[in-house]
């Protein structure tokens, strides 16, 4: 018995469901906005090293820590959303294994 009859028959509650899958839409949403956010600082370092090369040492350093603190915030967000989708699918197994009531 695959998937959807099995919930189907269980009488699931389709809102978790949808719970789960915008889990997965917010984790892809959140890499998508990490990765804007790296690419516009370093096309922006890039950019004020070519105009003055003698301060690429400090630009570079200010890129690397705004970059490092966009990925961590990434990861936290990412971490969330596997949070709630990991916590959703558990509570889909609970009502399986109840029989949906």
């Amino acid at each position: 018995m695959d998937l959807v009859n099995m919930l189907a028959a269980a009488d699931i509650n389709w809102s978790l469901g949808f719970a789960a899958g915008f889990a997965a839409i917010g984790a892809g949403v959140v890499a998508i906005a990490a990765g804007n956010g790296i690419s516009k600082i370093a096309a922006a370092s890039v950019e004020s090293m070519a105009r003055q090369p003698q301060a690429a040492g400090d630009i570079r350093g200010a890129m690397i820590l705004t970059a490092a603190l966009i990925e961590g915030a990434a990861l936290f967000g990412l971490v969330v959303c596997f949070m709630m989708q990991n916590a959703v699918a558990g509570q889909i197994a609970a009502l399986v294994a109840q029989g949906g009531k």
